[in-house]
């Protein structure tokens, strides 16, 4: 089983990338929010690998992160939801509030991702509302001095293949001016940056 490649990003298209690692192009499956933590072709990437085998077919789901990982293998364990649907899930709502939805049944914001009806919402809540994974790391809250999201800024930038010491600086230029304190908006709005140089 795959769990994990590391290469360059050959080819990137909506929620598929083609990662070339040592001259094999694997396809990879991935969710809007890894798709824009990613950088553009020819960078370097790493990524969390989800295996799926079936009969006909063995697909590999990337992610930026562990929690999106986890997340997914928590929701493709719900009857009727299969990879599919959890790639559309994760692509659908930021991985803390989807938590925040299952965890106080907020059937409304669920329904509201597409391909989730209110059936698969209430499966949502009933089989997921005590096996999310995370607990209070998900949860998005303020940054104080020393807070950690600083830190998984600079190890997610660091699995994508940016030196530690050549990112802080933006890191930190941006930690100094966003507004909005939850990780994925700061990788992204770091990315931008980064990218801009």
């Amino acid at each position: 089983m795959i769990a994990h490649l590391a290469g360059t990003l050959h080819e990137k298209q909506l929620q598929r990338l083609i990662v070339d690692v040592g001259g094999v192009g694997y396809d990879v499956l991935v969710p809007l929010s890894t798709m824009y933590a990613i950088g553009e072709p020819g960078s370097r990437v790493a990524l969390r690998i989800h295996t799926h085998v079936r009969e006909d077919a063995l697909q590999l789901y990337g992610f930026a992160t562990a929690l999106e990982q986890a997340l997914f293998e928590r929701l493709i364990s719900v009857s009727g939801i299969g990879p599919k649907l959890a790639l559309s899930v994760l692509s659908g709502i930021e991985p803390a509030e989807l938590t925040r939805a299952i965890r106080s049944a907020d059937l409304a914001r669920l329904t509201r991702i597409p391909g989730v009806g209110k059936k698969t919402a209430e499966r949502l809540v009933v089989e997921l509302k005590d096996r999310l994974p995370g607990g209070d790391v998900v949860e998005t809250a303020p940054l104080k001095p020393g807070d950690d999201v600083r830190d998984d800024l600079l190890s997610a930038l660091t699995n994508l293949g940016y030196q530690r010491a050549s990112v802080e600086k933006t890191v930190d230029k941006v930690l100094a001016s966003a507004e909005d304190r939850s990780f994925e908006p700061l990788l992204r709005a770091t990315l931008k940056l980064l990218m801009a140089r």
